[in-house]
This record gives structure tokens, C-alpha cells and sequence, in this order.
């Protein structure tokens, strides 16, 4: 049984494949049926006269999306896509299919979610999922080739990481927990007893939000070290970025091609990223006339502005300690400014990372939450971290969703992921 993406290696061989029907056009006494099994499409030609009248005339009335098994030869034909076409000599049909609902036609965005489950079958979606493939391999390859340990964190939380308005509250036997926003505190935990640590899972926002770079759930790569500033986070972030995306120019040229990205913005990726302190941002936003309140957090659009200035990705660091969370370090310089950073994709994308480095003094922490209104005894734990040898500590979190929407030149996250869910939905 062969693959056809590695068809190549079979060239003027008899192979059998296994997939199902994706087009059929014909031409005389010629069926060209484009097949695919998952690991992409090719088509397959199918003559009369060598198949014969029986099996020609079942395959002129072959439905869309028909599971089948079929045997012929490999020939390189360099005008095909992917460079070879197979010359049917045997075809049957293991699963039939009538009426697929999404034709070659044009659909409307709702009518495909909907249909999601289907949806996936495309070109397209397949060439978004392969990309979404290589940026998790290239993640965890990353991290894991530079001793860090992956230690995953829990989905089920007992308090808000990210503040208390976005969370999910879920039935907990006889209490109420919450999904998790981020497993950084845990991962915190984690950086005390491993050095250095990365989870890798979903997080869960319960964002109001109708924006093309929010989902309700969506997966967050987190790594945490002990000993570390906010420059580490940094130079780690710009690292991993520009490792992934190298990747994906390696590994995925006709993935890209198939989504028609322009590849060279992204061949611009590389290290060091252009550096804003929050203030250095503000200025540049009033030189371009943004309606930006100094003090405020970025909105999609400032960030676009921003990010229009350079090439590459651009760090964004040292924001107003009032629009970061309560563990985030104050500068000593200044604090009223956050030791945090943002980074922000080029084209439109905006922020791909966030992070910073940790407040590791007992007695601001408390303080901290404190002011922000939290229940001190669902920290307790977590105090623990700065009452047993409480170091310097810094990480980040980098959304895949956004990441894989920019380096595909994607509209909206949605298509990311294969079951996206957002503010109205959740089906399929």
C-alpha cells in the first residue's frame, strides 16, 4: 500500500491506494479522478480502453467524496501538481457517496463551519493543518533539543491566572473550578523543582470577542525558567519564532503554495527583532494620529500600526504595571512599568507572545493580589514559591493559532484549527 505523498519513490511502479474521490472530470473516453488519502491528492487517470466498459462507465458516476481502492502505475508527468500522475488499471469502490454537501462551487464562512467535520477534506484546510503540524513539531523540538522538560499543567484550576472576567466556571463535584487560562502559575511550580520547563495544551478564554485573532479555546505553548529575566524571555522568544518558521519554509513549500502565501515576508524572519519600550510604542501611535490613551493596552488595530514599521516580528516591552497581571515584576527603575514584553507579528497579526518576568517578593505578591481582588487562599500554594527559596523567574506563552494564521496568511484563526470554537460557536 502506498501514500501519495510519497509517491515519488514509486515512479513506473504498480501501486494501490487508498483514499477517497475529491474530483472527477472527463474527457471522452478518459476519467481524470483526483484522489486523496490524507497525505495529499493526485490524480489518476482512467482510460476505457484500458479498464474496459464495465469499470469506465461505474467511474463516470462516482459521487464526491467516495471512499475507493486504486491500483495502477506512477509516471512523473512534471505538469501535474506534485509531479506525478497513476494510470488506473483497477478501481473499487469501498464506501459510496451522493450529494456531498460542499461542492467545487463557492460557500459562504458559515455554511462551511457548519460542516466543519467536511470542511477538513479540502485542499485548503488540509494545507493549514499540515503547516499547524510542522509549527507543534517544531515547538516541541525546539525546547525539547535545549533541555527543557515538557510538565504539562492542569486544565481544571481552582482561580483565575489571566483575571477573573474571562474564565469558564465548571461543576467540580461540590465545588466549582474553572478551566485553565494559562498554566503559567503551575509551570512556575514547575520551574522550581525542573529549571527549565515548557507545558503545551489548551487554555480557555471566555472573551466576548468577535475579532479574526480570538478563539474561545485555542493552545498555548508556555515555557518557564528559574534563574531568568526578562532579556532570556526575550531572547528565547525570538529564537523559537524564527526557528518555526524556518521550519515551516523547509518543510511546507507546496502547503504554501497551495494557500498562494508570499514567502518572502516571511524569509525576513530572523533574529534580533526590532525593540519598542511601551513608551517608544505610545510615541508612534500619536505620530500616526491613533485615538491611544497613555496607560492603556494596545488594541488590535495600534498593534498593526505598530508592527507596519518593521520586517520582522517586534518585541513591545516594559508596559504599564496596570495592564498586566498582578505576578508580573515591576521595573526597579520605574515601577509603574511591568518587566513584561509583547511581540508582535508583522502583516497585520499582532501580538504572538506574551511574557515577562515573575514577581518573586513575597510580601508585593501578596499585596498584588490583594489589589486585584483575588481570593488570597486559592494562592496559597503558589505563595509557597516565594516563601522556599524564591528566585528570579521569567517565560512566556505563544498562541499556535495566531502563529500558524500568520505564517499562512489566514483571514481570521478560525481556520487553524479543526474545530474551532468562538463566541456563537460550538459545533460541530
Amino acid at each position: 500500500m502506498a501514500h501519495i505523498d510519497e509517491i515519488a519513490q514509486h515512479d513506473g511502479q504498480t501501486v494501490t491506494l487508498q483514499g477517497w474521490l475529491h474530483n472527477r472530470r472527463s474527457s471522452g473516453k478518459l476519467h481524470f479522478l483526483t484522489i486523496r488519502d490524507g497525505s495529499g491528492f493526485i490524480q489518476a487517470v482512467m482510460s476505457k480502453a484500458t479498464v474496459g466498459d464495465t469499470l469506465f462507465t461505474q467511474a463516470g458516476h462516482l459521487g464526491q467524496e467516495t471512499s475507493l481502492t486504486v491500483e495502477g502505475v506512477v509516471r512523473a508527468d512534471a505538469r501535474a501538481p506534485g509531479g506525478y500522475e497513476m494510470d488506473v488499471t483497477r478501481l473499487e469502490v469501498v464506501g459510496a457517496a451522493a450529494d456531498y454537501p460542499i461542492t467545487p462551487k463557492s460557500h459562504g464562512v458559515d455554511f462551511l463551519l457548519d460542516r466543519r467535520h467536511l470542511w477538513i477534506r479540502s485542499e485548503r484546510q488540509h494545507a493549514v493543518l499540515r503547516v499547524r503540524h510542522t509549527v507543534i513539531n517544531a515547538v516541541r523540538d525546539f525546547f525539547n533539543s535545549r533541555g527543557f522538560i515538557l510538565a504539562d499543567t492542569p486544565v481544571f484550576t481552582p482561580a483565575a491566572c489571566e483575571g477573573t472576567t474571562t474564565l469558564f466556571p465548571v461543576s467540580y463535584f461540590d465545588t466549582t473550578a474553572y478551566l485553565t487560562q494559562s498554566g503559567q502559575l503551575y509551570n512556575e511550580a514547575n520551574a522550581m523543582a525542573l529549571g527549565r520547563v515548557y507545558c503545551f495544551g489548551p487554555t480557555f478564554r471566555a472573551e466576548k470577542s468577535k475579532t479574526r485573532r480570538h478563539l474561545t479555546e485555542f493552545w498555548m505553548v508556555e515555557p518557564e525558567m528559574a534563574y531568568a529575566t526578562l532579556e532570556d524571555v526575550i531572547k528565547l522568544a525570538e529564537e523559537l519564532i524564527t526557528s518555526v518558521v524556518a521550519r515551516t519554509l523547509d518543510e511546507r513549500q507546496r502547503e504554501l503554495d497551495t494557500l498562494e502565501r508570499n514567502r518572502a515576508p516571511l524569509e525576513q524572519v530572523r533574529t534580533p527583532f526590532p525593540r519598542l519600550t511601551y513608551d517608544e510604542a505610545a510615541q508612534i501611535l500619536t505620530d500616526q494620529g491613533r485615538p491611544f490613551q497613555m496607560g492603556g493596552d494596545f488594541g488590535g488595530p495600534d498593534e498593526t500600526v505598530l508592527a507596519e514599521q518593521f520586517d520582522r516580528p517586534v518585541a513591545v516591552h516594559r508596559y504599564p504595571s496596570a495592564t498586566k497581571a498582578f505576578y508580573m515584576k515591576p521595573d526597579p527603575e520605574r515601577p509603574d512599568l511591568s518587566l513584561s514584553v509583547d511581540i508582535l507579528a508583522p502583516e497585520g497579526y499582532g501580538e504572538i507572545v506574551g511574557g515577562g518576568q515573575r514577581l518573586d517578593d513575597l510580601d508585593l505578591l501578596l499585596q498584588r493580589i490583594q489589589e486585584h481582588e483575588l481570593p488570597q487562599e486559592a494562592f496559597d500554594w503558589y505563595l509557597d514559591l516565594r516563601r522556599y527559596g524564591s528566585v528570579p523567574h521569567a517565560g512566556f506563552g505563544m498562541g499556535i493559532e495566531r502563529v500558524v494564521a500568520w505564517i499562512c496568511g489566514l483571514d481570521h484563526v478560525r481556520e487553524t484549527i479543526p474545530y474551532p470554537r468562538m463566541l456563537n460557536r460550538l459545533r460541530p
